[in-house]
């Protein structure tokens, strides 16, 4: 790659011409939905930046608060979350948010309404901002199912309806990983230009990876056919050479390595969270809906992920995600073990 050139590049293919390059194949479209995604960039933007300057802004200290999960708050975590709030609800285009931060689902004031829902995590893995490890947001959108007052059904869907999602990770440089449905696409954010710029077009992650991603400190909580893979991934008995293990312990960087080299993450059920830890609406769903995309696959234990419906917002589920062999080879395992205990 000649970075010299492309230094001077000036033909820069920028997020907004993106969807709006998107946009222009579907005639019907009012532009309402390219208006949100801008929306969510500027969210994502202001988060960069407060996370860049945490430390001095003294943003790192707790803000004295627990989330709905019984996690305590972070400042910059409140600070996120108030930022998606009001940057989506002021786009004019959603009618209901799920906040990982919010008990409730938040219904906006019909002078504001539009037609998505969207569910988001605003800081996701933010016990690692202390140790400047890659932090990020995850998000989500649906569109309410016909036009009335909008419930909590609207949201309450399965993955598979979902319109778009993505995340943006917060680390050496600032990603965001988008799928409008149509395949993946990676953009970086130029600090010099304000920009995302699209750096990783078009991304398909490897059909097998070398690499498997799981915390090993809950093995002795696992089920059978976790522990058994994991056991294959280190001792293989037909000669291949094991995988190597990588876990950040944040999602979005985790998941971003695997769709970049490929391989699998897993958070299984255990004897401790035996629905499994990671929220489905807002962190299942996206991350399988972008590897699917991407030409891999996710499975909770017992079924394709994105077929799950969730009966509460902040519902938990196992899940296993990554390259399609990888994840084909864990399914054969469990399904192996409900066939014996039939």
């Amino acid at each position: 790659m000649d970075h010299e050139a492309d230094a001077h590049r000036t033909d820069l293919m920028t997020i907004t011409r993106f969807v709006l390059n998107e946009q222009s194949k579907h005639p019907e479209s009012r532009g309402d939905f390219s208006i949100l995604l801008s929306h969510i960039v500027l969210g994502c933007k202001f988060v960069c930046s407060a996370v860049n300057k945490a430390g001095l802004a003294k943003l790192i200290g707790l803000a004295g608060e627990t989330n709905v999960q019984g996690e305590e708050q972070k400042k910059l975590d409140v600070l996120s979350n108030d930022v998606f709030v009001k940057a989506l609800i002021s786009s004019g285009r959603t009618c209901i948010l799920v906040s990982e931060e919010d008990e409730e689902a938040i219904f906006v004031e019909p002078s504001k309404r539009g037609k998505y829902c969207v569910v988001f995590d605003p800081l996701d893995g933010s016990s690692n901002i202390d140790c400047g490890v890659s932090i990020g947001t995850i998000f989500g959108i649906y569109m309410m199912k016909d036009s009335h007052e909008p419930t909590l059904d609207d949201v309450l869907q399965p993955g598979n309806n979902m319109l778009a999602a993505g995340y943006c990770m917060y680390g050496s440089s600032c990603t965001l990983v988008l799928s409008t449905g149509s395949g993946v696409n990676g953009f970086t954010l130029d600090p010099s230009l304000g920009e995302f710029i699209l750096t990783h077009p078009d991304i398909k992650i490897p059909k097998k990876g070398k690499i498997y991603s799981v915390n090993e400190g809950n093995a002795k909580n696992w089920d059978g056919p976790t522990a058994k893979y994991v056991e294959k991934c280190k001792f293989p008995k037909d000669g291949s050479s094991p995988k190597s293990l990588r876990y950040i312990g944040s999602m979005v960087a985790d998941v971003h390595r695997t769709l970049l080299y490929g391989g699998i993450f897993m958070y299984p059920r255990d004897k401790k969270s035996p629905n499994g830890k990671l929220r489905v609406l807002y962190e299942v769903f996206p991350m399988s809906f972008l590897m699917e995309q991407a030409g891999g696959q996710s499975f909770t234990g017992k079924q394709r992920a994105l077929d799950l419906v969730p009966k509460k917002i902040h519902e938990r589920s196992p899940i296993f995600l990554g390259s399609y062999d990888d994840v084909e080879e864990i399914k054969a395992l469990f399904y192996a073990a409900e066939e014996k205990k039939e």
